[in-house]
């Protein structure tokens, strides 16, 4: 039986899912049509600079549930063989749904993950640049309140019908597991360039910087290893 995909978002008070919280999160099923969006009581005031970016006030979520009463609607929502799908999963909303869960002491499922962010960097490298809006011009579907949860979701569905075409989740999920070793530098200053001709300072000061130690730039720092430019 096909996994169903259920496609999702979540808004926090910040980029660290050790100390932030989740403030609003979001989710779409295509195949049974239903939507789930809920703001959640972080029990923490929102920063000023996350408000700016989606508009989410302390008033807003002020008389919403905790995230143990939204983490078990949301895992009711999920249930079944489903795989989550969201545009930088690997490295955001993956890791703040699991500090949630184990924070509220109940069960999280055993859940698969597609991060389509990974997936338009591994097989559209043609593309300048892969952030979830720019794939929304580039593929012509309308604009929307970007930054809040729900309508993300609806964005990247339609977004990852473009990337993937008629591609099963199950095919998705073998490709996104398969070891790939990068040729081309895919960000930066020398962005294109074959990586044995990317300098090794360069290299060294994305190391320094933490740019390698990044969950998004693995394969990079996988290649870079086998190409010599830096040691295991």
């Amino acid at each position: 039986m096909a996994k169903r995909p259920i496609y999702y978002d979540t808004e926090t008070t910040g980029v660290k899912a050790e100390r932030d919280r989740i403030i609003e999160i979001a989710a779409f099923d295509p195949v049974q049509n239903k939507t789930f969006c809920q703001f959640v009581n972080p029990g923490m005031p929102i920063p000023p600079a996350s408000t700016a970016i989606h508009n989410i006030t302390d008033d807003m979520v002020e008389s919403a549930p905790t995230f143990k009463e939204v983490g078990l609607e949301f895992t009711e929502f999920c249930s079944g063989d489903v795989v989550l799908i969201a545009h930088n999963n690997d490295a955001f909303d993956k890791h703040f749904l699991e500090h949630e869960y184990k924070r509220s002491e109940i069960e999280k499922p055993d859940w698969i993950y597609i991060d389509s962010l990974k997936w338009a960097r591994k097989y559209r490298p043609d593309l300048p640049r892969h952030s979830l809006q720019h794939l929304r011009e580039m593929f012509g579907i309308d604009a929307n309140n970007a930054h809040r949860a729900l309508d993300d979701v609806m964005i990247l569905y339609k977004v990852f019908q473009n990337l993937i075409d008629d591609l099963s989740m199950e095919t998705i999920i073998e490709l996104l597991s398969k070891k790939t070793v990068l040729r081309h530098m895919p960000f930066g200053k020398h962005k294109g360039k074959p990586l044995c001709d990317v300098p090794k300072n360069y290299v060294s000061w994305l190391l320094d910087n933490g740019a390698l130690d990044k969950a998004e730039n693995k394969e990079l720092k996988e290649s870079f290893i086998k190409h010599n430019l830096l040691t295991s």
